[in-house]
């Protein structure tokens, strides 16, 4: 979650990491920090609040040179919102930022508080602080391999030690850091968005590593303290992907990035009505002698999940179940060299989603991640992986990266319906032309923003509402609750139609706002007959369809029709439409669509 960055150079650093905080503030903006070092001297300027506060403490700064330092913004896990509790810490010879949670802090401190040493602040991160003070004797790597062996959790450390000045010391375990040299010096941090402007290749720091920064270069080190040749990677994409391009917000650039995003995740990838994983690498076999599915994930890329098992339980009858993955462990789940382990997560971070991805790769089964970032933790530790290229997602909800992890969703069950010989070669060519044409609906449904800004407004005030569907459409019923609720704060929740008459519809009232979903044509008059109900009920129905509606007209208050397209492809274009009623049903409130309270974009913590 947190954000991170260090520079050590031939550059004043304390605008390199502001600079960089202002970039990776979707992964946390309770509070932010930066230590810069010159020599003897090392200045902490911190503050509580949105990196926009530091920037000013800094600016008027009368002290604030140097070029080496490390920077952070803050999602709160341990201590409250206070300056006290944003990084950088600082214990005797250690200034120290952290991203993650160290699980065993509490015990660690009381054995610190034996030797007099007492934290000034709340934080799990200043016990990791103390720590590495009472084990250090002047040997950086030393006392890092002694943290290492002692912290129990998810961490990625920048530390900056009194006695080695202009270097930083960084080490990992779980949570992301990649890093950089240029000639005017060494960066890392937590995101590639933050480097973007200085190198497009870098490198991920590997697990119990340690990287050492100096001006004149980066080194990668083992734990044994061997120098290690880092892989270096590539980004595609330039520093203009992750501005906002003239919109005004991250998240409405990136709901009108769909059609490219959508056109560079599939189309390389649909050959002669086939899907074809060639270039990723993707052997067939991978497909072969599976006899269940299990997608397992987070939040919407779960909701991308269930848009998965509908087409490959639909397409070629295997089972397909659907984990949430903090739950995935503990439920001690049926795992075989049969099963295929599909693991949804945009930046491949995910700590809940790593730990499934681990467990299923300790029992055996096949494993495939659907991933945006390229080596990322969980892309790394697939058998394969199959990269979305939506380009970096700024905004907290997402939006692009949904729609292309279900475009995957759509290649695999292609793929598995090949392979199965339940599809004809026509039928496959059919399939291939409906799912290029399905994509070509979303910049007609982008031209619909105005009218869906004016419905919209018909419920910004609204304290809950419900969105309701029946099969496919509960998926992307889901994934539209979600959005509104996260964003607007709107108490949104999604329901199966039928489920409504079981309790449900005991929380419907005078003008409740209920969005039903019709994309499904075998279901259309059981979702209208639940339509019925709510609206006998006084509820505001919005219809959200590519349906004809002719025949209920009177049913509904507001209808947004989307392009028609076959019944299998209807998550597209109504996914879009649902992406423009939550945001501006949260511009209408005044709410941060970028950075809603309380979220972060990247979950690297449990």
């Amino acid at each position: 979650m947190c954000g991170i960055i260090g520079f050590t150079g031939k550059l004043e650093a304390a605008d390199i990491l502001v600079g960089g905080l202002t970039q990776l503030e979707y992964r946390g903006y309770d509070s932010a920090g930066i230590a810069v070092n010159e020599g003897s001297s090392t200045k902490i300027i911190k503050t509580a609040g949105k990196v926009s506060n530091l920037r000013e403490k800094v600016e008027s700064s009368e002290d604030r040179s140097g070029t080496c330092g490390i920077g952070h913004t803050r999602w709160a896990t341990h201590g409250g919102v206070t300056t006290a509790n944003a990084h950088p810490h600082v214990a005797g010879n250690i200034t120290l930022i952290h991203n993650g949670i160290i699980e065993n802090y509490k015990e660690l401190a009381i054995a610190l508080k034996a030797q007099g040493r007492t934290p000034v602040s709340e934080t799990d991160t200043e016990i990791a602080a103390l720590y590495l003070d009472s084990v250090y004797e002047g040997d950086p790597f030393a006392a890092m391999k002694k943290a290492n062996e002692a912290l129990d959790g998810a961490y990625g450390f920048c530390i900056m030690f009194k006695d080695h000045p202009g270097e930083i010391y960084c080490m990992r375990n779980s949570s992301p850091l990649v890093a950089t040299s240029t000639e005017d010096g060494a960066f890392i941090a937590s995101d590639m968005v933050a480097l973007l402007q200085y190198s497009k290749d870098y490198f991920v720091v590997p697990e119990e590593h340690i990287v050492v920064m100096k001006k004149d270069g980066i080194t990668l080190y083992d734990m044994e303290q061997n120098i290690v040749s880092p892989k270096m990677l590539h980004v595609d994409w330039d520093t203009t992907a992750a501005q906002k391009g003239g919109y005004d917000y991250f998240m409405q650039k990136e709901i009108y990035d769909q059609p490219e995003a959508l056109t560079n995740t599939v189309m390389p990838r649909l050959h002669n009505g086939l899907a074809d994983f060639s270039a990723d690498g993707i052997s067939d076999d991978l497909f072969k002698d599976i006899s269940r599915v299990i997608v397992t994930a987070c939040g919407t890329a779960m909701h991308a999940g269930l848009v998965g098992r509908h087409l490959i339980e639909s397409m070629v009858r295997i089972p397909v179940t659907v984990e949430l993955s903090s739950e995935f462990r503990y439920m001690d789940p049926i795992l075989d060299e049969h099963t295929l382990v599909v693991i949804v997560s945009q930046s491949g971070e995910t700590a809940d989603s790593l730990a499934a991805l681990r467990l299923a790769n300790e029992r055996g089964s096949k494993t495939l991640s659907i991933v945006n970032v390229k080596g990322s933790s969980i892309a790394r530790e697939s058998d394969q992986v199959l990269y979305t290229h939506a380009g970096p997602e700024i905004a907290v909800a997402s939006t692009k990266a949904f729609s292309v992890q279900c475009s995957g969703f759509y290649l695999i069950a292609l793929k598995l319906a090949e392979l199965s010989g339940k599809f004809t070669e026509a039928e496959l060519s059919e399939y291939c032309k409906k799912f290029e044409e399905a994509i070509a609906t979303v910049p007609e449904v982008l031209k619909m923003d105005s009218y869906i800004k004016d419905i919209a407004e018909k419920i910004k005030d609204t304290f809950s509402a419900f969105f309701l569907g029946r099969s496919l459409d509960y998926a992307i019923a889901s994934e539209g609750s979600l959005k509104l609720k996260e964003i607007s704060y709107v108490n949104s929740e999604a329901y199966n139609a039928g489920e409504l008459k079981h309790g449900t519809i005991s929380l419907v009232t005078e003008g409740v706002p209920i969005i039903a979903i019709a994309t499904q044509d075998h279901v259309l008059p059981k979702i209208m007959a639940n339509v019925e109900e709510v609206k006998a009920r006084g509820a505001h129905v919005i219809m959200v369809t590519d349906k004809d509606m002719s025949d209920y007209e009177g049913v509904y208050d507001d209808l947004i029709q989307v392009p028609s397209v076959d019944d299998r492809f209807g998550t597209f274009g109504v996914t879009v439409a649902l992406q423009l009623l939550a945001y501006h049903v949260t511009v209408f409130r005044g709410n941060d669509v970028d950075q809603p309270r309380n979220l972060a974009k990247s979950v690297t913590v449990e």
